[in-house]
């Protein structure tokens, strides 16, 4: 066997059995990739799939058992060619990232910028998804790392690193009922106007709706959106109040709009950035965490990832303290 087609017999299954997408996925051929998987099959003497006709129905036991191995062996071959990389000082490549879409589009830029300044032969490939697909894009399509915002719980899915601390802040038109009050409403009177809001923002677990419950008063979600900017769009349409990340707003652009802080009752979030576990990271990947957390030593953050160091992260720093405070 090979390691290619144990990459092909990975795509198939993340592919959700569509040959031609796992083609697609692997830029080969739909008969070629056919072709390997079969190769591979009778290699081994059973069949890895259930096959109805010529389609896929589902993966056998005995595949998932070669599917289990089939990922460990492609991840430590990635890592080896990563080490190798790094120790012979070879900076071209790809990084994967998985975020959010307030990250990339608010946080991310100026750090990326650094780092194709740093290292021009490398390639950056940014997928920005909901905040419920960033860990599934880690662990399905392989990024080399997810940023991804959270009050209070760790996230889950790989080693999870504290980047910065930031906290919600309310826009608000300018004819809004709120809009010369001053001071950050509480929660009873927020509770009393439609709001605008990230789509986690709707789940029970959620710390919005968690603080609301708290104070024994439900808020009026009147829409949702993944982006910031569309928030803003129909905060401007007089659709309800914006509650949104503080790295969103700008003192410019949103100067037509009213900014209050958020009601005190509402936690404070941190960015965290989420590591495979036993993941080599390219020395660009570590330059760009250090570019937006640099209380973060790369060479400690190296040790712990390769085991030789128990993880001890610096408190991280609040956002205002690694950008231009806002006038709120």
């Amino acid at each position: 066997m090979t390691l290619t087609q144990l990459r092909y017999l990975v795509a198939i299954v993340d592919s959700g059995l569509n040959i031609t997408l796992a083609a697609e996925r692997v830029h080969a051929t739909q008969p070629g990739l056919s072709k390997q998987l079969k190769q591979l099959e009778d290699e081994l003497g059973f069949q890895l799939f259930v096959r109805k006709g010529r389609s896929l129905e589902g993966i056998a036991p005995a595949g998932e058992r070669v599917l289990e191995h089939a990922r460990r062996i492609l991840e430590e071959a990635a890592n080896i060619r990563s080490y190798a990389a790094n120790e012979r000082g070879e900076h071209a490549g790809r990084l994967l990232l998985a975020t959010t879409h307030t990250q990339a589009r608010y946080v991310l830029p100026p750090a990326i910028a650094a780092i194709k300044r740093q290292f021009p032969q490398v390639n950056v490939d940014l997928q920005a998804a909901g905040d419920a697909e960033v860990l599934q894009k880690l662990a399905q399509d392989n990024a080399d790392l997810a940023l991804i915002s959270s009050a209070g719980s760790v996230p889950s899915g790989g080693m999870a690193v504290p980047l910065y601390r930031w906290r919600r802040v309310l826009l608000l038109p300018r004819t809004h009922p709120l809009a010369d009050l001053g001071r950050a409403p509480t929660l009873a009177e927020l509770a009393q106007h439609p709001l605008i809001s990230y789509e986690s923002s709707i789940r029970a677990d959620s710390s919005l709706q968690r603080a609301f419950a708290t104070e024994g008063v439900e808020p009026q979600i009147a829409m949702t959106a993944r982006d910031a900017n569309l928030i803003k769009t129909y905060v401007r349409a007089g659709l309800g109040a914006g509650l949104l990340a503080e790295m969103a707003i700008g003192a410019r652009e949103d100067a037509d709009l009213r900014i209050l802080p958020a009601p005190k009752a509402l936690p404070e979030c941190i960015t965290w950035a989420v590591i495979p576990r036993g993941r080599v990271l390219r020395d660009y990947a570590l330059a760009l965490l250090h570019h937006l957390a640099p209380q973060l030593d790369p060479r400690d953050l190296r040790r712990v990832l390769e085991g030789n160091l128990e993880p001890q992260w610096p408190t991280p720093p609040a956002w205002v303290e690694l950008s231009q405070p806002i006038t709120v």
